[in-house]
């Protein structure tokens, strides 16, 4: 075979497989349109239209009051189908369209918006974002309004997409008591614990792929609509929160502490009205709410001497001592097994009573009267956890509890010191509220409450469900050693170790804590402070405890460093609460006669007032548009004017409630101190003096 021969040849083959190939594309096309049809349109519309969930909104955070912790706030961002407007309706409304995207977003000319809808109606684009920016709802109103998009979204072709986002209206207050939720539903706090009631049922609805991997949404008629989350309505106070929350972060400033917790709780019925955790931040730089120590893992630590009130209820419940019995502590030292235990005062107490002991908080004494009536049998020591209710944890409403820990005799962890140690605070672990617990008990009276810090569950204005109080123990020990124990708490302010926090207006009773902190298997001369306690003592209302660790300074004791601080909460909230100080009541009251029945309320909030005047019936000749004012009493009427709070220099507050005081002065950063009972009668730095951050004003109440 010549080449021309082998030429004609393979040019015939390769001819024969084009054809071949040409003929089989034919066949293909068939095959897929009538054969194989159905099976990849059904799999084409399984991958450009699919029904995706549609989030609910999530429930709200209310307090007590009904304030709002946290809500749900819808915003929009604008994307349009520019395909859907009829040619009269878009060629009408373009122009003032893109004026009003222009002057909106102010981020492009009216010619580029007008461009690219144009450009994407051309191009058949059935799909894009006209800014990434997110608007609110009043701004989306506004916009359904424009040209075009007035058309909604079948005819203009539209689309709000709705974005919510968490607020939180009182910022940083309580932020980790109301906590949070990510996107893989791990958090914490009030968020995560009542995720379930908050997060409502997701709905479903049919969106369409678009090119570039974008999701449009399409009505449809099997569309399920989401249903919203339920309420959640706290035990918190936002008042309190406040100032326990400012007083515990002033400490910790100016003791230079890594963190520090403080819980609120009402006596009656257990609900926390105030819970806040302050830790250093990684930078350094200020503090912030990081992890609640109060009653997580974290927080579960060495108690110190909080820890002798139960010490000394089991004593009294054996019948083993009575206060007045002496014990003899020495020289402040004392052997236990093959360790020495001291006193916090050099050169000991010699021999005092056993209310002395408590009240100085001794630990020789509490511990040698342990270890004489409980030594042989420590099992029945540690019993009374059991009967108290402190042995396991409380199951809080919050996740994340910490369990209690003791030592238990006969395992490998129970040594010879392990009683005495036990009996003052060491070698066990619990957290803030399960202290506080104990506390509120013998406030109590002995009844024992559990610790709650949401009280319902609602949907718009109706309850769907109640968490009442719970009683835990009815009584953790008899009604002789409650009283009994009662009185030390009063002792520890009157004569003991707090006695710097000792009030004229009130009784205050509590015990102070400090226990040194162990360090890579030694105790350092870092401390955990605490003062646990109640007020007022003699008609208990609320109970509290403040823990502030590793302070510096001198003095870093329980009682000069945490006691202070439930002063300064335990005085303002005396101030707030009406009930526990009705003076502004009684003092209005006293003012007001037969012969002249106008109330002289000197000064005060102006909206608040004008309630009060319209609620008595009595006319106000003044307007409105004043924030604070100063009012006096005129024939028949109540007259006001106004009483700038000016945000440079010191106000006037003269003639208001110490509430309202506290309120203006501090949230210009100064601190205040006053003595006294009724409405402010003079301030130690005079109005209109410029303001100097972080000095103090001292207030004369009468």
């Amino acid at each position: 075979m010549n080449i021309k021969q082998s030429i004609v040849l393979r040019v015939r083959v390769v001819f024969i497989l084009i054809a071949l190939f040409a003929a089989a594309i034919p066949y293909q096309i068939i095959k897929l349109q009538f054969e194989e049809g159905d099976q990849w349109r059904a799999k084409a519309e399984t991958i450009n239209f699919q029904y995706r969930e549609v989030p609910a909104t999530r429930g709200n955070i209310y307090a007590g009051d009904g304030s709002l912790l946290a809500t749900s706030l819808p915003f929009y961002r604008v994307a349009l189908d520019p395909t859907m407007a009829k040619s009269d309706v878009f060629k009408t409304g373009i122009d003032s369209l893109a004026n009003n995207l222009s002057a909106f977003y102010r981020d492009k000319s009216a010619a580029s918006y007008k461009r690219m809808i144009s450009d994407a109606r051309l191009d058949k684009k059935r799909y894009i974002v006209l800014n990434r920016r997110q608007i609110g709802y009043q701004d989306m109103q506004k916009m359904s309004n424009w040209p075009i998009f007035r058309q909604g979204r079948l005819g203009g072709g539209v689309l709000f997409e709705k974005v919510e986002k968490r607020y939180q209206p009182f910022k940083s207050l309580a932020s980790r008591t109301v906590g949070f939720i990510n996107e893989d539903d791990y958090g914490a706090g009030i968020e995560y614990s009542f995720n379930n009631y908050l997060k409502g049922q997701t709905g479903k609805a049919l969106f369409q792929r678009l090119a570039g991997g974008s999701w449009k949404p399409v009505f449809d008629a099997e569309d399920v609509k989401p249903e919203d989350g339920y309420d959640v309505i706290t035990t918190l106070d936002v008042n309190i929160q406040d100032v326990a929350e400012t007083a515990l972060l002033r400490q910790l400033i100016d003791r230079d502490a890594e963190f520090g917790s403080v819980i609120v709780m009402e006596v009656k019925t257990g609900q926390i009205k105030a819970i806040t955790n302050l830790q250093r931040n990684k930078s350094g730089n200020g503090y912030g709410e990081n992890y609640n120590f109060a009653i997580g893992d974290q927080g579960n630590t060495e108690p110190g001497s909080t820890f002798k009130l139960f010490s000394m209820l089991a004593l009294l419940e054996e019948n083993k001592v009575s206060l007045e019995d002496k014990v003899e502590t020495g020289n402040g030292s004392y052997r236990f097994y093959d360790r020495i235990m001291r006193d916090a005062k050099n050169g000991g107490y010699g021999t005092i009573t056993v209310r002395e002991a408590f009240e100085k908080s001794s630990n020789v004494a509490i511990s040698k009267l342990v270890e004489e009536n409980f030594g042989s049998s420590p099992s029945k020591f540690l019993a009374y956890l059991d009967q108290v209710g402190l042995n396991e944890p409380f199951d809080f409403q919050l996740v994340g509890e910490g369990k209690p820990f003791f030592k238990k005799p006969g395992t490998k962890t129970w040594y010879g010191t392990s009683l005495p140690w036990i009996s003052i605070g060491y070698e066990s672990k619990l957290n803030p509220l399960h202290t506080l617990a104990l506390y509120n008990a013998v406030a109590n009276n002995g009844k024992m409450m559990k610790p709650y810090i949401v009280k319902g569950i609602a949907k718009g204005n109706r309850v769907e469900e109640r968490f009442d109080p719970v009683v835990m123990r009815d009584e953790i020990a008899s009604e002789k050693t409650i009283k009994q124990l009662q009185e030390l708490l009063e002792g520890v302010v009157a004569n003991g170790t707090a006695k710097n926090i000792a009030s004229e207006d009130f009784k205050i009773a509590g015990k102070t804590g400090t226990a040194q902190k162990l360090e890579n298997g030694r105790y350092t001369k870092n401390y955990y402070t605490s003062f646990a306690g109640y007020f007022p003592a003699d008609r208990p209302k609320y109970s509290m405890i403040v823990v502030i660790d590793s302070p510096k300074g001198f003095a870093a004791y329980g009682g000069d460093v945490s006691a202070p601080v439930f002063k300064e909460i335990a005085y303002r909230v005396y101030a707030l609460d009406m009930e526990l100080n009705p003076t502004n009541q009684q003092t209005i009251a006293s003012e007001t006669s037969e012969e002249s029945p106008m109330p002289v309320i000197r000064a005060g909030h102006a909206q608040e007032i004008h309630q009060i005047l319209e609620e008595l019936g009595v006319a106000a000749d003044a307007t409105q548009n004043e924030e604070w004012v100063q009012t006096w009493a005129a024939e028949k009427t109540v007259k006001w004017k106004n009483n700038p709070v000016d945000q440079t220099t010191i106000p006037d507050v003269a003639g208001l409630s110490l509430r309202d005081a506290l309120f203006i002065l501090e949230n210009k950063g100064l601190k205040v101190d006053y003595t006294g009972k009724g409405r402010v009668k003079a301030q130690s730095i005079p109005a209109g003096t410029k303001i100097n951050p972080n000095s103090t004003i001292n207030l004369t109440l009468g």
